[in-house]
């Protein structure tokens, strides 16, 4: 399976960014609004700059307090972010988040993001692979 089919799938297009001067409180705000685990830091909105998740909220949070609510996404964001492109396959992408411990990954397409896939997309989207190939050799042995 190819990245583009999880893009296809998924019922919101388009990736929510915030700006390097957004705030983290504004980005808490954000996350919590969309529902959503991690936003991109993006100055133009589809040039990547860094990814800022939850959980770096989270890590800030829990050593200096409340404070850190007024920082700017780029001081906590994670730089030098790793991207895939729609023809990449899903289990390269798969170990890739694996190895790297990365949540959400980019795809990125002629030099811009297209979309943000999260490693529930990737797995979602195995396992329904998984049930297909079951299917068919159900089908095969039972002679459908």
């Amino acid at each position: 399976m190819l990245v583009s089919q999880i893009i296809r799938n998924k019922p919101q297009q388009g990736v929510v960014t915030v700006t390097p001067g957004t705030t983290l409180g504004d980005t808490a705000r954000l996350l919590a609004e969309k529902r959503i685990g991690a936003v991109v830091v993006s100055s133009d909105g589809s040039k990547v700059e860094g990814i800022l998740s939850e959980r770096d909220i989270v890590r800030e949070l829990a050593q200096r307090g409340a404070i850190c609510l007024d920082d700017k996404a780029e001081a906590v964001m994670t730089p030098n972010v790793f991207g895939c492109s729609p023809e990449d396959k899903t289990d390269l992408v798969l170990q890739t988040m694996t190895s790297k411990r990365f949540r959400h990954i980019p795809v990125m397409e002629d030099g811009k993001m297209i979309a943000l896939i999260s490693i529930g997309d990737v797995v979602a989207a195995k396992l329904a692979e998984l049930e297909l190939e079951k299917d068919a050799l159900t089908g095969m042995i039972m002679g459908y």
